[in-house]
């Protein structure tokens, strides 16, 4: 048996499920599972609704308690940062300085928030990505002050908002794109979402921000903001500010020239970057088999799916390397060995804003021809297809049923032409 362990560098979802599936394939080597929060892993989409609601407390969000993860017998490594990765010789470097050779490792690092320029050390200026990032600003939402102005108009922000207007906020969500979500679900779509966000009170603005103003606080470190500049000259009151302006991969540590890190970790249909390297979940640009280009999701199912594919197909590997005992034998025990598959998911995202679930699957960004099927206006039930270059790709529906949603997933799990996914749609929302 190898002193190597397997690493997963990131104590995600994605990384939970790895590290997880690398047990049930039949790993019984040494398995360390780094994390550069302390916290244990947890599930990063109630972030921006229950728990900055205040229905859930941090404890609901575990994907698993210690406990839970003692039959794993991880090496478990919170709160540490990897700092540097050796691809050929698969040596991560810690932050303390420690160097781990390992005999594989799969990368879940997920994503970091975007901010401002000067927005770094102001009071009342946030960022939501991270369960401490929710905490604080469910604090400032607890307290006397009133005025959220939220700059982004995507998912996240616009989970946000209806969270804030919720709790009896005013809020004010400005973004560049002229309606919600614009890029992720299309014009249509996007405007139905602004008559609801109107309709609870968040006022929408279309514009770009300049900066920040600030006042002294009498015994803080940190001046308070106190408006946000918009680039016309308004100047928008503010107590506080969620920064919902997108996410960047995180690849900064992995300095490796061996390494494609341009949008995230590069990997080919099996979720391999290199020998012995595989990514998952946020960070991993791979080559979908079926679509046939690169794609990156930042989606919680896909973390989930694409840890487990990654872990099974890194076994994979190593049972084939021709190394004596590199990996551990999962036929000892009657399991079978693990087969390298390409990865190629039903890519799936979901989000809830007020009394609205929406529901997308497919490739719904960068279409070049969409069409919604009202059922109900007044309810927000609709359906919308999307296409490219005479092909559906994807498809939203709002307010459905869970039985026509997976009717509608169906249509889209491979790309059909336009006129006949556009029939089968109309066969899956047809009564009876």
């Amino acid at each position: 048996m190898t002193t190597r362990p397997i690493a997963v560098v990131g104590a995600s979802a994605a990384g939970l499920a790895a590290a997880e599936a690398l047990r049930r394939f039949g790993w019984t080597g040494p398995l360390t599972l780094i994390g550069d929060e302390p916290h244990l892993p947890y599930d990063r989409p109630p972030l921006s609704k229950q728990l900055l609601h205040g229905t859930w407390e941090p404890e609901r969000l575990l994907l698993r308690t210690a406990g839970q993860l003692d039959p794993l017998g991880l090496d478990l490594r919170l709160g540490t940062r990897a700092t540097g990765l050796d691809a050929a010789t698969r040596t991560l470097t810690l932050d303390g300085g420690e160097r781990l050779t390992c005999a594989g490792v799969i990368i879940a690092t997920g994503v970091a928030a975007r901010a401002l320029p000067g927005a770094e050390h102001l009071a009342g200026v946030h960022t939501l990505r991270t369960l401490d990032d929710a905490l604080a600003l469910r604090d400032r939402l607890t307290g006397p002050e009133r005025r959220l102005v939220i700059v982004g108009n995507g998912v996240l922000g616009c989970e946000a908002a209806a969270v804030a207007r919720e709790l009896g906020h005013e809020v004010t969500l400005v973004g560049r794109d002229p309606v919600p979500m614009a890029r992720a679900l299309g014009a249509e779509v996007g405007t139905l979402l602004a008559e609801e966000h109107r309709a609870h009170g968040v006022r929408l603005l279309t514009a770009d921000v300049d900066g920040f103003d600030t006042a002294a606080s009498a015994g803080a470190e940190a001046a308070q903001v106190t408006a946000v500049r918009l680039t016309d000259g308004t100047r928008i009151p503010a107590d506080s500010v969620l920064l919902a302006i997108g996410s960047d991969p995180a690849v900064q540590w992995l300095d490796d020239p061996a390494l494609d890190t341009v949008d995230g970790l590069r990997c080919d249909a099996y979720c391999a970057a290199a020998p012995g390297i595989y990514a998952a979940g946020d960070v991993a640009r791979w080559d979908h088999p079926v679509h046939g280009r690169p794609l990156r999701f930042e989606h919680r199912t896909n973390a989930t799916e694409q840890g487990m594919a990654a872990a099974r197909n890194l076994l994979a590997e190593l049972a084939a390397e021709t190394v004596p005992a590199e990996p551990s034998d999962p036929a000892a025990d009657g399991a079978p060995a693990p087969q390298r598959r390409p990865f190629a998911p039903v890519p799936y995202f979901w989000s809830d804003q007020y009394d609205i679930k929406i529901q997308a699957y497919g490739l719904t960004a960068d279409a070049d021809r969409a069409e919604t099927i009202v059922l109900d206006h007044g309810a927000r039930r609709t359906v919308t297809l999307y296409g490219r270059d005479g092909t559906a790709t994807g498809i939203v529906a709002t307010g459905l049923p869970p039985r026509q949603v997976r009717a509608l997933r169906a249509v889209i799990a491979t790309p059909l032409p336009w006129e006949e996914a556009r029939e089968r749609v109309g066969a899956a929302i047809t009564p009876g």
